[in-house]
């Protein structure tokens, strides 16, 4: 399974738990500690919480694949799941505008995501 293809699931897990605004980026010559980025909005902390671990968990169970690292899971405004390759961000929708996230990696190119 390419790191590619993994990321798209988590763009279908992301949308089976009602994110929106979901994002791929290619952030390869952009960024020199990850590959791609996968960015996702919910619209409350809850949300935000459970966006974050049905993806840490069912990549788990279903591919054996662990985060590297998880961070502001416990506040659920901006979860971080670090899996090396790839990066999900879980952003509550305000937090994500507040910071502007999309501008700030808008060079990079999209990876389009199949509509399911």
């Amino acid at each position: 399974m390419t790191t590619r293809n993994t990321l798209l699931r988590c763009a279908g897990l992301a949308r089976e738990k009602k994110a929106f605004d979901i994002l791929a980026l290619d952030v390869r010559e952009h960024a020199g500690f990850t590959d791609y980025f996968l960015i996702c909005s919910g619209s409350s902390d809850r949300q935000v919480q459970a966006l974050s671990r049905h993806i840490a968990e069912t990549l788990k169970k279903e591919r054996g694949v662990k985060t590297l690292g998880t961070e502001g899971l416990r506040e659920g405004r901006w979860v971080l799941l670090d899996y090396g390759d790839f990066v999900v961000h879980v952003f509550q929708d305000s937090v994500r505008e507040f910071y502007n996230f999309d501008q700030l990696w808008g060079a990079a190119p999209e990876v389009p995501i199949p509509q399911e």
